[in-house]
């Protein structure tokens, strides 16, 4: 796993010092971010380091669980999120597209539930994360 573009640990991100390193794909983290708000005006933004080799990531929350990660590196960033068995099925049932459902399909199941991880380096997914998000947030 490659590391974030932001390894010192002494200082905490923020959005602003995203939109150099992350360049075309910096409109797109904003576009995620920003929907993750309209449907959810409560999530609260959390830059943190889960494990210090891999520096600072940063999720949109409510107040028990993560609603997705996205993590930033070079030019690009990853989209990380965490469905249940209930969310799983109805991400199987969608119109979300079958590159996604195998990732999910394929995805080891934790006591979480399964983890979909993808890379941004362009809009290709954005129109599916959100509908990700929606389902994420309803279940």
């Amino acid at each position: 796993m490659e590391t974030s573009i932001f390894m010192d640990l002494t200082k905490k991100p923020e959005t602003a010092d995203l939109e150099i390193p992350l360049g075309n794909t910096f409109p797109i983290w904003n576009e995620i971010s920003d929907f993750v708000f309209e449907k959810y005006p409560a999530a609260i933004e959390d830059w943190h380091v889960a494990v210090k080799k891999y520096g600072w990531g940063f999720r949109l929350k409510d107040k028990k669980r993560a609603i997705i990660y996205l993590s930033p590196r070079l030019g690009f960033f990853h989209v990380a999120m965490v469905f249940g068995q209930r969310a799983t099925d109805q991400i199987l049932n969608s119109d979300i597209s079958a590159n996604i459902k195998e990732e999910l399909i394929n995805s080891k199941a934790y006591v979480e539930g399964r983890v979909i991880r993808l890379e941004i380096h362009d809009g290709t997914f954005v129109n599916d994360i959100k509908k990700l998000v929606e389902i994420k947030i309803a279940c």
